[in-house]
């Protein structure tokens, strides 16, 4: 009897369903049972080919090789993992196996991952396709007792591979235009760019700002305080003199007052996570990196099967999953959950309408807990601060809304007016279990005010006459540029296309990526929590073709691509268009007049081509780069590191290579790395924190892997820095 090939897109993965598939006989990169055998990818085992596959001629990197518009896109298997990706291949053409089941993500890079091994390795045999959102052994059973037909999923495939050409045809072509027109290493791509012209453009608004003086005028009203308004209910004093004769008018004197208006007000609970939605939150408390945050999630996800598939874009669940929400109540019914479980078990209650809508699920529901209970001491503190976030917004779902009355106070004193905002709790709700990121800015300015009555009055115990600035726009952190990246409508003029934006600037799964690629890049840099983009980003928005960088570009390639996967749109219409496309933003390179200015060349020589370094700041620290396109040479100048100062036990930073290394801190100490060691060796033997620690960035250095397209424009890059040949 045949037996049936499960594809997974990791080995982690991959030994999970072989385990619950009854297959225990290890393999060379698989295990066999005897109705399955699981093998897995590595990630992505097989890309689109380097332009270099197309001709010698695109070996140098030159204005007169381009456009790169190939006939026929190429696959090739990536050199790193061709030993495995030789295994995978064996297996589909064996004679033993019958038939196929992917089972890779269930999503359009997933099924990329697998679609592209089996049209390179030539397999032509039945498929079926596992979809499942969580990997406990429950999900995996009944994902294989109810298997697709692969056939439903190849208009998904058709339009990630759309995806990924179209983005290796502008993004190459652009990439390369660039650097050679300005001699510098410049790249551009089709949601890169516009998400770094959201940073410029912000950065743009923050130097043109002029700020303006402003006064207000407050009065101590022994209880509380009120806030002097004009007839508009502004309270901003832009005249000092006018400011001072408000607060002097009303020193000491009597105030009355005229009006107590009550409204009620009530706010639902948060809708559940999404990637995005998760990512800013994790930002927020915890400034972790969106990138970051994926990888805890794919941890929570794969390895401890604690919460749903990440690489979600819904908030909401579909009507079949209510049914399992008690089991995935009782799994997070330990630890400070249980009260709040407890409760929604005692008084019954249900999930929130709301988070129920089978139309606005795509290929996965919100992310939530699943039916497996998790050990919380099995989880390292990143892990548990994400799971905790899920959990706490699972669990608001089933909690009715916030409400309460707005109180607003008007009073007068000596013909002015004056007022005083406050609110009082009618039913606390959801509040019970997540009082949120953060209080709107109405509800900071609140305070909780006495019993008040019309007609009551007050004496002015104090003033307070508080000189502001008018603050420029707030530049972006990861947090509030993964919002815009989400919703860019706001930037699209075109009424008709601001509907198929969409997921906005890239996908869930994507964002985090273009971020750190917006980092390695040099295009920015972080100051404190917020994105500021280099001299180097900001000149590139002024050197890219203008519509490269508009949001509308991905508006309407969303809207192509959609259509593809349904069916409705010809793929062959969309690369054609796409290869005009790419033809004409070279062209418009070419003609360029613009210059390029490195504005952070030091005086440092590169020992490999005697050209003067440039001086960069990475995420970690500083760093020397060769500006020579052809060059590559980069060094490490200081590294921001994690070992505390012995004496004031901040952060310190680590200058130097090898025998020269040298911790520094801004309170004076420094020492020599060997040195330090071996003091601190001496004092004691690793402490708890730092095995914890050490562990912590063990985790954070597994990388679920990235898109082929942004492999293959790395490895294109690399190939040609190495060769000296771009």
């Amino acid at each position: 009897m045949a037996k049936t090939l499960v594809l997974a897109e990791k080995p982690s993965v991959g030994r999970e369903l072989a385990r619950v598939l009854g297959c225990r006989q290890g393999g060379n990169g698989y295990l066999s049972g005897g109705q399955y055998i699981v093998t897995w990818a590595l990630g992505h085992l097989v890309e689109l080919a380097e332009p270099e596959a197309y001709g010698e001629q695109y070996k140098t990197w030159s204005m007169d090789t381009l456009p790169m518009l190939p006939e026929k896109m190429e696959l090739k298997v990536i050199p790193e993992t061709s030993k495995q990706y030789s295994v995978v291949k064996k297996l589909l053409h064996s004679p033993e196996v019958g038939s196929l089941v992917i089972a890779t993500d269930a999503g359009r890079e997933g099924e990329l991952v697998a679609r592209w091994i089996l049209e390179k390795a030539g397999f032509h045999k039945p498929v079926k396709r596992l979809w499942i959102s969580s990997q406990t052994d429950r999900a995996i059973r009944e994902g294989f007792a109810n298997l697709k037909d692969g056939k439903a999923y190849y208009n998904l495939y058709m339009s990630a591979q759309s995806r990924a050409e179209a983005d290796w045809l502008v993004g190459l072509n652009v990439t390369r235009a660039l650097t050679c027109k300005f001699n510098a290493q410049l790249s551009a791509g089709r949601v890169q760019t516009p998400t770094l012209a959201l940073l410029v453009q912000r950065e743009e608004e923050i130097r043109r700002f002029v700020p303006k003086d402003y006064y207000t005028v407050r009065a101590d009203l022994g209880n509380f305080f009120v806030t002097w308004h004009n007839g508009k209910n502004q309270t901003a004093i832009s005249d000092k003199e006018k400011a001072d004769a408000i607060a002097e008018k009303i020193r000491e004197k009597k105030f009355r007052i005229t009006e107590v208006k009550k409204t009620f007000g009530s706010t639902p609970p948060p809708m559940l996570y999404d990637l995005t939605e998760l990512q800013r939150d994790a930002n927020k408390l915890y400034q972790y990196s969106p990138k970051q945050t994926l990888n805890i999630m794919q941890r929570l996800y794969e390895t401890h099967k604690a919460l749903t598939y990440p690489r979600t874009d819904s908030r909401y669940l579909t009507a079949d999953l209510v049914p399992t929400l008690p089991e995935r109540l009782r799994a997070v019914n330990h630890g400070e959950f249980g009260p709040i479980v407890g409760e929604i078990f005692r008084t019954r209650k249900s999930i929130s309408h709301a988070c129920v809508n089978n139309a606005k699920v795509t290929d996965h529901h919100a992310i939530i807990p699943t039916e497996e209970q998790v050990n919380l001491l099995s989880l390292n503190q990143e892990e548990r601060r994400i799971y905790t976030l899920v959990v706490k917004r699972f669990l608001t779902c089933f909690y009715p809304s916030y409400d309460f009355k707005k109180i607003r106070v008007e009073l007068t004193a000596e013909g002015e007016s004056f007022s005083a905002a406050g609110r009082e709790i009618i039913e606390l709700g959801w509040k019970k279990v997540e009082k949120g990121i953060e209080e709107d800015e109405e509800e900071a300015a609140e305070q909780v005010l006495p019993n008040l009555r019309q007609g009551d009055s007050f004496v002015c115990k104090n003033i307070q006459l508080k000189a502001q600035k008018t603050a420029p726009p707030a530049r972006y952190t990861e947090a509030t540029l993964l919002s815009a990246m989400e919703n860019p409508s706001k930037f699209i003029e075109d009424k008709k296309m601001k509907e198929y934006i969409g997921g906005g600037l890239g996908t869930p799964a994507t964002r985090a990526d273009i971020i750190e690629k917006l980092f390695s890049s040099f295009y920015v840099e972080k100051r404190g929590n917020s994105l500021v983009p280099t001299s180097k980003g900001m000149q590139l928005i002024g050197l890219v073709p203008p519509d490269l960088k508009e949001p509308l570009l991905t508006a309407r390639w969303e809207q192509r691509l959609e259509g593809i996967s349904q069916g409705k749109e010809n793929r062959g219409a969309f690369i054609k268009e796409i290869k005009g496309y790419a033809t004409a933003l070279v062209k418009t390179v070419a003609s360029s007049e613009a210059t390029y200015v490195h504005e952070n060349m030091t005086q440092k020589i590169c020992p490999e081509c005697g050209k003067h370094l440039l001086m960069v700041n990475t995420k970690k620290g500083k760093m020397l780069v060769c500006q020579d396109r052809e060059c590559g040479y980069r060094r490490n100048v200081v590294t921001e590191t994690r070992v505390r100062c012995p004496n004031c036990h901040k952060f310190m930073e680590l200058f130097g290579e090898g025998d020269n290394k040298t911790f520094a801190c801004r309170c004076g100490f420094r020492s020599k790395a060997d040195k330090f060691f071996e003091s601190r060796e001496k004092r004691s033997s690793a402490s708890k924190r730092d095995v914890q620690q050490y562990l912590r960035n063990q985790n954070q250095k597994k990388d679920p892997g990235v898109s082929a397209f942004a492999a293959a424009w790395a490895k294109s890059l690399e190939a040609a820095k190495k060769k000296g040949s771009e």
